[in-house]
């Protein structure tokens, strides 16, 4: 017989979800109302503020995709790719080859900018990619490659497609809310996150801000996009400015009282404040691996403060480990994707679940872990080297 679900109390340091604060959690559970009730059109109107306050923009067009971050993704490539467009993907991890697939899916050309896995994209590479290819009117990069750990320079490279005449999309669903991210400053034109990462809501939305020049490349289409539930000339007239709303879909109503409660927290704390909280507890974290002696697998420059990338021992069973962890520390660490199935875990701290507490656990989990694999490993060592971090924070 089928009984309600009551899942476990998990601490989630993996590549996200990330755990979910109480008054979150409490929003969401709020008494549901119409998705063209006036109250709820101005609830839309304060997201999209405080959208565009976390994306640092004042683009017009800035909402949440009423789906996951796949589906911002693909907004942003069915709205701005038309069959035979050319388009520069830079591809350095997982996310940069779902860009490419979505090029393709649209009827475009991708060109490749290769980079390793654990690499930043190469800003001389996608020079010389413009170079050979002045037809491209689109240049398509991950901001923070969730499968890598690794952070690229898109403010930089946002430069050199305005340079040249293209549109950037950029996916920044691993870095908003935990990094540094200037949609206007940058001059990025089109971009998606996700709501479960740093923003620390729960999964199911999409941010997306299109610039002005984005806007521009949308209505000037000479064929249909599509998809109709993702086409923003019809979104617009839901998500538009005016009090009037063109009814377009049902909006996931009580998910945006829980993303707009999650962004009025971020706006509490503050951009600068938020991400350097990440970054102090990431540096904390390091300290401690490295007095385990376990290994970072991205150099300390383009490392990513939330989303840690760390090298798995030589001998240790990387399924076994990850089990152990989620079985008797209800704690919850990603593995390696890709190129790095097996040779890394991707440990987050993201969010909410970014913590001294957390970081304690973590160190502790894994000194107790890898002991039973064999490993001699000096955990108080581990969490004194991070207390010395925080205390000097």
């Amino acid at each position: 017989m089928n009984q309600s679900f009551f899942p476990p109390r998990r601490i989630l340091m993996g590549p996200g979800p990330s755990d979910v604060s109480a008054r979150v959690l409490g929003a969401l559970g709020r008494p549901t109302i119409g998705h063209l009730d006036p109250l709820f059109v101005a609830l839309m109107d304060e997201v999209k503020g405080l959208l565009q306050y976390a994306f640092q923009t004042e683009n017009a067009l800035t909402l949440p995709i009423s789906a996951p971050g796949s589906a911002g993704m693909e907004a942003c490539f069915v709205n701005l790719v038309s069959p035979g467009d050319t388009v520069i993907v830079c591809r350095n991890g997982v996310f940069g080859g779902r860009m490419q697939e979505n090029v393709e899916r649209c009827g475009g050309t991708a060109i490749l900018v290769e980079d390793d896995w654990g690499q930043p994209v190469s800003v001389d590479k996608v020079a010389a990619a413009f170079k050979a290819h002045p037809e491209a009117s689109l240049l398509a990069l991950v901001h923070a490659e969730t499968s890598t750990g690794v952070r690229s320079d898109a403010e930089a490279l946002c430069a050199l497609a305005r340079e040249h005449g293209a549109l950037s999309i950029v996916d920044t669903v691993t870095s908003l809310g935990g990094i540094e991210l200037k949609v206007d400053a940058w001059g990025a034109d089109a971009v998606y996150s996700g709501t479960q990462k740093c923003l620390s809501c729960i999964p199911g939305l999409s941010p997306v801000t299109f610039s002005p020049r984005a806007v521009e490349r949308i209505q000037a289409r000479s064929e249909r996009v599509q998809s109709w539930f993702l086409d923003m000339q019809l979104v617009m007239g839901y998500w538009g400015g005016s009090s009037k709303r063109a009814y377009h879909h049902t909006a996931p109503i009580n998910l945006l009282y829980a993303l707009h409660e999650a962004l009025l927290m971020l706006r509490e704390e503050g951009l600068e404040a938020a991400h350097a909280r990440h970054r102090r507890h990431h540096d904390a974290l390091v300290a401690g691996l490295a007095a385990l002696g376990l290994e970072m697998a991205v150099a300390a420059e383009y490392r990513l403060p939330q989303l840690n990338a760390v090298r798995i021992p030589e001998g240790v069973d990387d399924a076994a480990l990850r089990k152990t962890l989620l079985e008797d520390f209800n704690l919850e660490i990603g593995a390696g994707l890709g190129a790095l199935a097996g040779k890394t875990w991707r440990i987050g701290l993201m969010g909410h679940a970014c913590t001294a507490a957390n970081v304690t656990l973590c160190l502790t989990a894994l000194a107790t872990t890898l002991a039973r694999q064999g490993l001699r490993l000096d955990a108080g060592a581990a969490l004194e080297a991070a207390d010395a971090v925080l205390a000097a924070a």
